[in-house]
């Protein structure tokens, strides 16, 4: 999931990340006499510091954060320190990435008791080396003002991009350099398969598509209904990105176009080889517990992966959980991911 994303959504909301207090765990003084737990992680990791410090006061552990990009570079960092490795737990490895951290043997088994409260529902591993944090949709979104303003029918589907009303206003995300850039076009081979997605990309690029390296870029730069005001009014975005963009009146100024989306799910493991797998199973406990997941949606856009935590506000109209998200399965994901990245290149780039 893009590791960017929470940083720049919070900024549109007013939050900025540096010196922010949402960020608890970096850079804090260390108790010599209690026992600290690495967690390895993404960019967008974002906690109120309370809820970490109740923790503590509960188990008597203390998390330390160490963020590694964003959730491809995260995995990657992961597997090329299996063998020493950098942390104790890890949160922030998703769908499109799970399959190669478990053939890497990066994460050991552990059962949480917490996990029967809904993140089963995500499970990828029968050996339960991983467990659901969070949903993260990936979905096109667009300025609903832009297109009313000009009087033009809003676009509803992925073929809807590929007409020339919509000419020259789509921007992606790279998926050799972004999550939801990668989630994008997977979402693209989940639709037409593999005889027709190529196709698909082509009338994209006849049709003025715009790619950039990464969320922020196309999201807070060139996306028109972003506090940016770019010029775009079609983004590759998030499900939940909607609630950021709230006006005054209480409705947004955007929306994700549902039958666009591409299933994220963001995981959380104990690192194998950790000295202390016991305290990392803590740790992971604390991430599927009703405490820390009732903060993921309000801190880091994302919709918790517990059932019956509830969302913030507004949600429920800006910004439902997609009902039915494409996806593809983990091993074909990975066995074909460089693959399909090659060959967008041939034809986006070329």
């Amino acid at each position: 999931m893009s590791f960017l994303r929470t940083a720049a959504v919070l900024c549109l909301t007013g939050v900025l990340a540096a010196g922010c207090t949402l960020f608890a765990g970096e850079g804090e003084d260390q108790d010599k006499a209690q026992p600290t737990v690495t967690l390895v992680t993404h960019e967008s990791w974002a906690v109120p510091k309370e809820v970490l410090d109740a923790f503590t006061n509960q188990t008597g552990i203390r998390i330390t954060v160490r963020k590694e990009g964003d959730a491809g570079e995260l995995t990657n960092r992961l597997v090329l320190t299996k063998d020493n490795p950098i942390g104790d737990v890890a949160y922030g490895v998703d769908s499109t990435f799970a399959s190669r951290a478990l053939d890497a043997d990066v994460f050991e088994p552990y059962t949480s008791p917490e996990g029967d409260r809904g993140p089963q529902r995500y499970s990828v591993d029968p050996q339960n080396r991983l467990s659901a944090v969070d949903v993260g949709d990936v979905c096109v979104n667009i300025d609903t003002g832009w297109f009313a303003e000009r009087g033009i029918a809003e676009p509803e589907s992925l073929d809807d991009l590929a007409d020339p009303r919509y000419r020259n206003l789509l921007v992606v995300e790279n998926p050799a350099t972004s999550s939801p850039g990668l989630a994008f076009l997977l979402r693209t081979v989940a639709e037409y398969g593999e005889q027709g997605w190529q196709d698909y990309w082509s009338r994209l690029k006849d049709n003025g598509v715009q790619v950039v390296s990464g969320w922020t870029e196309a999201y807070t730069q060139e996306f028109s209904g972003s506090s940016g005001q770019g010029p775009k009014p079609i983004v590759v975005s998030y499900a939940s990105s909607p609630a950021a963009e709230i006006g005054d009146d209480g409705k947004p100024r955007t929306k994700a176009l549902l039958d666009t989306c591409y299933r994220q799910v963001e995981y959380a493991g104990v690192l194998a080889g950790t000295r202390q797998p016991d305290r990392a199973g803590k740790v992971v406990d604390f991430l599927l517990s009703q405490q820390f997941q009732a903060t993921v949606a309000e801190n880091m856009y994302v919709y918790p992966a517990r059932e019956g935590v509830a969302l913030p506000s507004g949600w429920a109209q800006a910004a439902p959980l997609p009902e039915d998200p494409a996806a593809l399965p983990g091993e074909r994901v990975q066995a074909n991911r460089e693959r399909w990245i090659k060959q967008w290149r041939g034809l986006v780039e070329g």
